[in-house]
């Protein structure tokens, strides 16, 4: 599960940083969202790394996942991931501070 996630996180991030850099004007979150861009990327290897959505309430009772459910839950948590991700970058780039609170909420899904 987390290694599909990794390779789709690690493919946003380096489609991202070719975004970033073109921008001709950093914003005031521009350095951290490529450092966090840069752990993510290299942490592509890790098997403890990458992006993480909640326990349900299924698995809280003890039920298994089929692969029909992971794939879904894979595809919530990179879509929120990525919409998080854009935000952010989106409001870095109107030189919003509020690309802070974004940031910091697409990190809360990613485990270093």
């Amino acid at each position: 599960m987390r290694t599909s996630i990794k390779i789709t996180a690690t493919l946003i991030a380096c489609t991202s940083n070719l975004l970033a850099y073109g921008s001709a004007q950093a914003g005031p979150c521009t350095t951290d969202i490529a450092q966090f861009e840069s752990v993510v990327r290299q942490s592509g290897h890790d098997p403890d790394t990458g992006l993480m959505a909640h326990q349900t309430i299924g698995a809280q009772l003890g039920h298994q996942p089929t692969p029909s459910s992971v794939r879904q839950a894979e595809n919530r948590v990179q879509s929120k991931f990525s919409a998080r991700m854009a935000r952010a970058k989106l409001l870095d780039a109107q030189d919003n501070p509020g690309c802070i609170v974004a940031l910091r909420a697409a990190k809360k899904l990613y485990i270093p």
